[in-house]
Order: C-alpha cells, then sequence, then structure tokens
C-alpha cells in the first residue's frame, strides 16, 4: 500500500494569501481533499492521508512530523500563490533535494501545466527553496503553488470548475505515474490462456497448465468439421469426419 501525505497549506487563523474574495486556505483544502478523493477511488493499493481535511490551524513542525511518523512514501504540500505580476503555476523541491524528489516535481509540474495550458495559464517553471514542508520530510516532497489568488486573471481562473479539476486531476496523474499506481478496474492478463490454431480456425478456450495445452474435444472437432461420439459405458469419445 502506497502512502501519499496530501497537506493543505495554512488554515484556521492562517489564512495564507488572499485576494479577490478568495483565501489560499479555502482553496487549498477543496484541491486537497479533491486529490485524496481521486486517488483512492480510482486507483488500486494508495492511501491518501491529510494534514488537514478541515479549516484548522496546524503547526509546520506538526505537519511533517505526522507525515514522517505515517511512513509516507511521497509528500505533496499544495499551496496558492500572491505576489501580483503575471500569475501563473509553479512548483517547488528542497535546494538539495534527491534524484527521486526531483523527479517527482518534473511528473507532477509537467502533468499539472498540461492540464492548465489551455486556460492561459503561465508556467513559472520548476524552482527550488528552502522550504520547510520540503526540508524537513524524510521522503521525496514538492510544493505546489496553484496560481495567484492576488491577480484578478487567476483568481477568476480559480472560481471556475474547469480550473480546479484541471489543477487536481494534474496532481493526481503526477503522483500516480510516479508510484506507478494502476488503476482499479484494469483487466489482470491470464498467463494459463493461449490460443491454438487447428485447420486455420482459432481456438481461444485453450489452456496452459503445468506445461500442458488443454482444449476443449468439441472445439477441435467443430475446427475439423468432424462429428464427436460418446459411449457411455466404455466411456469412449470418438472423433469421425
Amino acid at each position: 500500500m502506497k502512502k501519499v501525505w496530501i497537506d493543505a497549506g495554512h488554515g484556521g487563523k492562517d489564512s495564507g494569501a488572499t485576494g479577490n474574495g478568495l483565501k489560499e486556505k479555502d482553496v487549498v483544502l477543496e484541491l486537497s481533499l479533491a486529490i485524496k478523493k481521486r486517488l483512492e477511488s480510482e486507483y488500486e493499493d494508495v492511501q491518501a492521508l491529510l494534514s488537514r481535511s478541515t479549516d484548522v490551524f496546524v503547526e509546520l513542525q506538526d505537519r511533517t512530523d505526522k507525515a514522517n511518523a505515517a511512513g509516507a512514501d511521497i509528500l505533496i504540500s499544495v499551496h496558492c500563490n500572491a505576489g501580483g505580476g503575471l500569475g501563473g503555476f509553479e512548483s517547488y523541491r528542497y535546494i538539495s533535494a534527491s534524484a527521486a524528489t526531483s523527479k517527482l516535481q518534473n511528473l507532477l509540474h509537467t502533468e499539472i501545466m498540461a492540464g492548465l495550458k489551455s486556460f492561459g495559464v503561465a508556467d513559472r517553471g520548476q524552482k527550488t527553496g528552502n522550504l520547510h514542508m520540503c526540508r524537513e520530510s524524510r521522503m521525496p516532497a514538492v510544493l505546489t503553488e496553484n496560481l495567484f489568488v492576488d491577480v484578478a486573471s487567476d483568481a477568476a481562473k480559480l472560481s471556475q470548475p474547469a480550473v480546479i479539476e484541471a489543477i487536481v486531476n494534474g496532481h493526481v496523474l503526477g503522483i500516480a505515474k510516479y508510484l506507478d499506481l494502476k488503476k482499479k478496474g484494469t483487466p489482470v492478463p491470464d498467463d494459463n490462456k493461449v490460443t491454438v490454431i487447428v485447420n486455420g480456425k482459432s481456438l481461444n478456450d485453450a489452456k496452459l497448465e503445468g506445461g500442458v495445452i488443454t482444449v476443449p474435444l468439441r472445439a477441435v472437432a467443430e475446427a475439423l468439421g468432424a462429428n464427436i461420439t460418446w459411449d457411455n459405458q466404455t466411456k469412449t469419445a470418438t472423433v469421425t469426419k
């Protein structure tokens, strides 16, 4: 079972960035809850754990302590940005992050931007920083900055369900690719099934068991255009053309 720690930034008394009627703490909680729901409903053998599932304040140290104690395989800290300018999306890893963390950041960033490109969101790039959530986590950790709440055009996008869905979907796809998760309902190949061709006809109900191929006699007879007669007394099947 893979464990994914989803950290919704800020919360409670800490609203995070604000602007254009939006509070960062509310937007990132909505995103985090949706990411958890999608991961667990669509993929096998994965558990998404949350720093917070409601509007409460959680100290940074408590967040990373709990993630480390849970033995999470990866950590994603979800945020929105502020500071004006042209807005856009960017992601962060620790300044001396591992190759695994760089891989996680690249997959997340690529998938999220792939979904946001059609909405005209600027790509601010993959960055490094001395951020607590990335520095103090013992597993690959990435912090995503999902648009600027104080940029009117970005705030308008964050109010669109389609943009929220694109952000959620990008996070989910990036996580799934990094952890090599399998979708629920994906058919499991049956290595025992083989195909036998008789007289140019494929017998798809043949099976390979213990190195021996077994085929229903009925199927072979039909492929040969033959008849089967059964003697119940002697337990003998006779195939004649």
